[in-house]
């Protein structure tokens, strides 16, 4: 008894004379003597050497240690509380906040949400569709017959062969799947990636982006969609801007046009953008094919329509003299940031 005594009296001075000087070295006490494995934890061991007689006195001489620990416990954490100085990081609150790097938009989301929300004014609903497509949505249904020769216009990236499924090359094919399953008047824009098999360089690329329109009802004419496009060119480059339609060739529509905008760089002066023409090209349109309206189990007879389609990369790049349509896929921060 004697020996634990002895114990548990140098436990009591080391606790008299724990010298504390900051937060870190309170917590460090209290694991030391209050902790589970602490030193008056490890005095309560002894109770079993202790004789019967002798237990409550034991019992009672530990709760006194257990107590000390406690009360300079308390007494240095209540000082430590009433010197913040010494336990607590002093703020600045009127320091100015640490700056968030803020993000940029791509310039294709720009310009792409620009696009519909010009056509949204008119009437327009954005519409979606798969990117893997059926042959008969992507092709066949525009009037594309498998042996016809304007398969051989786009080099198509093959998911499965016979039946055929394919990357869809075109936003097109969401115009065949409105028009199965709505009837006119039918008012969409088919924004969303497409895919061809081409070398990628400066000018082309295996992926990018187009936004296709579709308008389907009665007594459709050449002279709506021209005046459509009028509008949409004037929203995107501004009032002074002017069109001009040169014929072309699409299977999917007849007549079919290609819509060069005056250059909006040099105000049709002529420049290297635009070749010194004094014109750019954007985008392609026409009159819906017939034979487009009745494979969609339209009555060609009863309903006309017109669409275009255009490719936003390409009208990005003219919006912002950008030479390289490399530059939206690398994701090089250093050309991002310049949109915010």
């Amino acid at each position: 008894m004697e020996e634990i005594r002895a114990k548990v009296e140098e436990v009591k001075q080391a606790i008299a004379n724990e010298q504390v000087a900051n937060a870190a070295e309170l917590e460090q006490f209290r694991i030391k003597y209050l902790g589970s494995k602490g030193q008056v934890k490890g005095l309560f061991a002894y109770m079993k050497d202790v004789p019967g007689p002798e237990k409550r006195e034991f019992g009672q001489l530990l709760n006194s240690v257990k107590q000390d620990a406690e009360a300079k416990f308390e007494a240095l954490k209540q000082s430590f509380s009433a010197n913040g100085k010494a336990n607590k990081i002093e703020l600045d609150l009127t320091a100015p906040a640490q700056p968030i790097e803020i993000g940029a938009r791509h310039p294709l989301s720009i310009v792409r949400n620009e696009i519909i929300s010009i056509f949204e004014k008119i009437g327009f609903v954005v519409a979606d569709g798969p990117e893997v497509e059926d042959d008969w949505h992507n092709f066949t249904a525009l009037n594309i017959p498998f042996d016809h020769p304007a398969r051989d216009m786009q080099d198509t990236f093959f998911v499965q062969k016979d039946p055929d499924w394919v990357l869809r090359t075109h936003t097109s094919n969401v115009q065949i799947r409105a028009m199965e399953t709505q009837k006119p008047p039918i008012r969409i824009l088919a924004p969303g990636r497409v895919y061809r098999n081409e070398t990628i360089s400066a000018r082309a690329h295996c992926l990018f982006h187009q936004v296709e329109g579709l308008y389907i009802a009665e007594n459709v004419s050449f002279a709506e969609l021209k005046e459509t496009l009028l509008y949409f060119a004037k929203s995107l480059y501004g009032e002074n801007t002017t069109i001009r339609l040169r014929p072309s060739y699409f299977p999917f529509t007849e007549p079919s046009a290609e819509m060069d905008v005056s250059c909006m760089i040099c105000g049709g002066e002529g420049c290297k953008i635009c070749k010194y023409t004094g014109w750019v090209e954007i985008l392609g349109c026409g009159m819906v094919d017939p034979n487009v309206l009745e494979n969609c189990g339209i009555d060609a007879q009863v309903y006309s329509g017109y669409a275009f389609g255009m490719g936003i990369e390409r009208i990005t790049m003219l919006k912002y003299q950008i030479d390289d349509i490399r530059l939206f896929f690398e994701n090089d921060k250093r050309f991002l940031e310049q949109f915010k």
